[in-house]
Protein backbone atom coordinates (compact mmCIF):
# COMPACT_ATOMS: atom_id res chain seq x y z
CA UNK A 1 0.00 0.00 0.00
CA UNK A 2 2.37 2.41 0.98
CA UNK A 3 4.74 1.52 -2.33
CA UNK A 4 1.29 2.34 -4.43
CA UNK A 5 0.75 5.82 -2.23
CA UNK A 6 4.60 6.56 -2.90
CA UNK A 7 4.28 5.48 -6.92
CA UNK A 8 1.14 7.46 -6.89
CA UNK A 9 2.90 10.81 -5.65
CA UNK A 10 6.76 10.70 -7.44
CA UNK A 11 4.81 9.32 -10.62
CA UNK A 12 3.43 12.66 -11.58
CA UNK A 13 6.28 14.85 -10.41
CA UNK A 14 8.37 12.57 -12.16
CA UNK A 15 6.64 13.65 -15.56
CA UNK A 16 6.16 16.94 -14.62
CA UNK A 17 10.19 17.21 -14.40
CA UNK A 18 10.44 15.17 -17.80
CA UNK A 19 8.14 17.78 -19.17
CA UNK A 20 10.28 20.73 -17.71
CA UNK A 21 13.61 19.69 -18.71
CA UNK A 22 11.84 19.03 -22.64
CA UNK A 23 10.41 22.38 -22.64
CA UNK A 24 13.39 24.36 -21.38
CA UNK A 25 16.73 23.11 -23.50
CA UNK A 26 17.61 26.26 -24.87
CA UNK A 27 21.12 26.65 -23.99
CA UNK A 28 21.47 30.13 -21.25
CA UNK A 29 24.48 32.02 -20.11
CA UNK A 30 25.89 31.34 -16.60
CA UNK A 31 28.13 34.41 -15.94
CA UNK A 32 29.39 34.58 -12.67
CA UNK A 33 31.30 37.82 -13.57
CA UNK A 34 28.82 40.62 -13.13
CA UNK A 35 31.15 43.66 -14.34
CA UNK A 36 31.75 42.43 -17.91
CA UNK A 37 28.42 41.82 -19.96
CA UNK A 38 30.11 41.37 -23.02
CA UNK A 39 32.95 39.24 -22.43
CA UNK A 40 32.56 37.26 -19.14
CA UNK A 41 35.64 35.72 -17.71
CA UNK A 42 33.48 33.14 -15.49
CA UNK A 43 30.60 32.30 -18.23
CA UNK A 44 29.42 28.72 -19.41
CA UNK A 45 26.48 27.41 -21.55
CA UNK A 46 24.06 25.35 -19.92
CA UNK A 47 20.78 24.26 -20.55
CA UNK A 48 18.24 26.08 -18.73
CA UNK A 49 16.50 23.07 -17.20
CA UNK A 50 20.10 22.58 -15.49
CA UNK A 51 20.20 26.25 -13.91
CA UNK A 52 16.46 25.72 -12.86
CA UNK A 53 17.43 22.14 -10.90
CA UNK A 54 20.71 23.23 -9.77
CA UNK A 55 18.71 26.61 -8.06
CA UNK A 56 16.11 23.59 -6.63
CA UNK A 57 18.90 21.40 -5.11
CA UNK A 58 20.38 24.38 -4.01
CA UNK A 59 17.42 25.42 -1.85
CA UNK A 60 16.80 22.23 -0.48
CA UNK A 61 20.20 21.54 0.48
CA UNK A 62 20.65 25.50 2.27
CA UNK A 63 17.15 25.06 3.85
CA UNK A 64 17.66 21.35 5.37
CA UNK A 65 20.89 23.09 6.35
CA UNK A 66 19.11 25.62 7.82
CA UNK A 67 16.56 23.63 9.57
CA UNK A 68 19.23 21.13 11.16
CA UNK A 69 20.92 24.37 12.79
CA UNK A 70 17.57 25.84 13.94
CA UNK A 71 16.63 22.33 15.46
CA UNK A 72 19.81 22.35 17.24
CA UNK A 73 17.54 23.83 20.85
CA UNK A 74 15.41 20.75 20.88
CA UNK A 75 18.38 18.18 20.23
CA UNK A 76 20.26 19.40 22.98
CA UNK A 77 17.15 19.25 25.12
CA UNK A 78 16.75 15.52 23.99
CA UNK A 79 19.94 14.45 24.70
CA UNK A 80 19.83 16.41 28.15
CA UNK A 81 15.81 14.09 29.36
CA UNK A 82 17.83 10.99 27.63
CA UNK A 83 20.46 11.72 30.33
CA UNK A 84 18.23 12.42 33.16
CA UNK A 85 16.17 9.28 32.60
CA UNK A 86 18.93 7.23 32.32
CA UNK A 87 20.40 8.62 35.71
CA UNK A 88 16.78 8.04 37.46
CA UNK A 89 16.49 4.61 36.34
CA UNK A 90 19.75 4.07 37.43
CA UNK A 91 18.77 5.26 40.78
CA UNK A 92 15.87 3.49 40.55
CA UNK A 93 17.63 0.37 39.87
CA UNK A 94 19.75 1.34 43.03
CA UNK A 95 17.51 2.10 45.24
CA UNK A 96 15.53 -1.36 44.58
CA UNK A 97 18.63 -3.46 44.89
CA UNK A 98 19.68 -1.30 48.46
CA UNK A 99 15.60 -1.81 49.60
CA UNK A 100 15.17 -5.71 48.33
CA UNK A 101 16.68 -7.40 50.86
CA UNK A 102 14.64 -5.28 53.51
CA UNK A 103 11.46 -6.55 51.79
CA UNK A 104 12.21 -9.84 51.70
CA UNK A 105 12.35 -11.00 55.45
CA UNK A 106 8.62 -11.59 56.84
CA UNK A 107 7.81 -10.14 60.68
CA UNK A 108 7.65 -12.71 63.06
CA UNK A 109 4.20 -13.93 64.00
CA UNK A 110 3.35 -14.60 67.26
CA UNK A 111 1.75 -18.58 67.71
CA UNK A 112 -2.42 -18.15 67.92
CA UNK A 113 -2.23 -20.26 71.45
CA UNK A 114 -0.08 -17.32 72.78
CA UNK A 115 -1.90 -14.47 70.88
CA UNK A 116 -4.39 -12.89 73.30
CA UNK A 117 -7.90 -12.27 72.68
CA UNK A 118 -9.54 -9.18 72.51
Amino acid sequence: MIRFLKALILLPIAILVVLLAVANRAPVTLSLDPFSQDAPEFATQLPLFAVIFAAVMLGVVIGGVASWLAQGKNRRAGRQSRREARQLRYETERLKTQSAPATTTLPATVPSSQARSF
